[in-house]
């Protein structure tokens, strides 16, 4: 647990605050990217795309997915240089706004039968608008964390910003579970549309939290600076290196997660297994909730091990699990698919816990925020959006799940790479901060 030595009780408290802020904003942001993450694999092919066969539909599905993903480089580029220039809060607020209310419209959208390709079109307009936002949030989220945290809990306090991924995917995996219990008729007429329209409650509690925080004592020491470049030049010409280590830093995170989670339940429910969506949101939904359990202890760890060490340890599990993982599901074992749908997510969770402190330190506070948003947001892109479509590829090209499998090989050795070589720096308020707590290392070098 944090230090209680009176001369670090008020940032611990700060720090929890920030923390607490950052891990309700994601929530909602990515309960928003889930929902529809979920809707795309199990609803959207045949609500949106029913004249395609289902394979071909899944296919534009998931294209609608993915188009999120290459919008996040724009968002991390127009909030970062807000949150560089007039702080994280600001940036932060915008987002969670810009999410909530395009994901309440998609709750209202008309489908194939009532509209034709209306619907599809306002779809992926709407996904665009999603993907922005989600390119400015992250890493905001992540500074406000860090940045808040004494020097010797850095990953700890980060965690919660990592906390929202579990909590958003455990909202939106229970809510489609409720749906897909009710039966078929429910979940593909009009129920899957209650998940999106919920989202509306969530803003109002996530935006209500953001206005109550306060700002870093990063971005107060570097907003008295002059600023000689505008962020995004500055991010190209001095951070290059760490925004492409940072790219491949969440090959694992980002690709492999989506994988494990979107994919499979794709996989799962298809004509091959044809394992019940019932089950399967079912084994997704207690997965979410040991990822939630398990984030902030081993985020706790991170600061003890070294985040770089963490991170070794989350990729090399994820990819051992995922061979008995597909194994038990082509054999059509659902206990056995439940246990290990949970294992790697908790595995998943060692490559994820450790992120937001890992790659806050890969870049000095100058442009920091457009930065990380940056590498997070095209290593996204690449990993995350492209990968459901390559792996949906890989099946229909090789007819086997072990193309998938040999794909997600290569996103754990890229991931392992990136952090290798990935730099890690020490902010000067927390060089000068007073070091009276020693039962952790610093971030320092991992």
């Amino acid at each position: 647990m944090p230090s209680t030595h009176p001369g670090q009780a008020k940032t611990h408290r700060k720090a929890l605050k920030s923390g607490f802020a950052a891990a309700v904003g994601t929530t909602v942001e990515w309960y928003d990217f889930y929902v529809y993450a979920t809707a795309a694999a199990i609803v959207f092919p045949q609500v949106f795309f029913p004249e395609v066969d289902r394979s071909l539909g899944t296919l534009a599905s998931f294209g609608t997915y993915a188009v999120a993903f290459f919008m996040r480089p724009l968002g991390g580029i127009i909030f970062g240089h807000v949150g560089d220039r007039l702080g994280r809060k600001p940036a932060l607020t915008i987002t969670l706004l810009i999410m909530g209310v395009a994901t309440v419209l998609v709750g209202c959208l008309p489908d194939y039968a009532t509209a034709g390709m209306l619907g599809p079109v306002l779809l992926i307009v709407l996904r665009m608008f999603q993907g922005l936002a989600v390119g400015g949030e992250w890493g905001g989220a992540s500074l406000m964390s860090v940045e808040s945290a004494p020097e010797k809990w850095k990953t700890f306090y980060g965690g919660f910003t990592q906390l929202g991924n579990p909590l958003g995917a455990l909202l939106s995996s229970a809510a489609f579970w409720a749906l897909a219990a009710a039966g078929d008729d429910v979940l593909m007429t009009w129920g899957w549309r209650i998940p999106f329209l919920f989202s509306v409650i969530l803003i109002g509690v996530g935006i209500w939290v953001r206005l109550r925080i306060e700002e870093t004592p990063v971005f107060e020491q570097e907003a008295t600076r002059e600023k000689d470049s505008t962020p995004i030049l500055y991010a190209l010409k001095f951070n290059w290196l760490p925004i492409l280590m940072g790219m491949g830093i969440i090959a694992m995170s980002s690709g492999g997660y989506v994988i494990a989670t979107t994919f499979i339940q794709n996989y799962a429910t298809g004509p091959d297994v044809a394992i019940g969506a019932d089950t399967v949101l079912a084994a997704m939904t207690v997965a979410s909730f040991v990822e939630a359990v398990v984030t902030l202890p081993l985020a706790a760890l991170g600061d003890k091990w070294g985040g770089k060490m963490l991170m070794y340890l989350g990729i090399g599990l994820s990819f051992a699990t995922m061979i008995p993982l597909i194994l038990s599901i082509e054999a059509g074992d659902v206990a056995v698919m439940f246990v290990l749908v949970s294992v790697i997510r908790l595995t998943l969770s060692g490559a994820w816990a450790p992120l937001s402190a890992l790659m806050a330190h890969m870049f000095r506070p100058q442009a920091r925020y457009t930065s990380m948003s940056l590498s997070y947001g095209l290593g996204a892109a690449i990993w995350g959006g492209l990968s459901p479509a390559i792996a949906s590829g890989l099946m229909a090209w090789t007819g086997s799940i072990w193309s998938v499998v040999a794909f997600f090989g290569l996103l754990s050795v890229v991931a392992w790479l990136g952090t290798a070589f990935a730099p890690q720096h020490r902010d000067a308020v927390d060089a000068a901060a007073p070091t009276t707590d020693s039962t952790h290392q610093p971030l320092g070098d991992h």
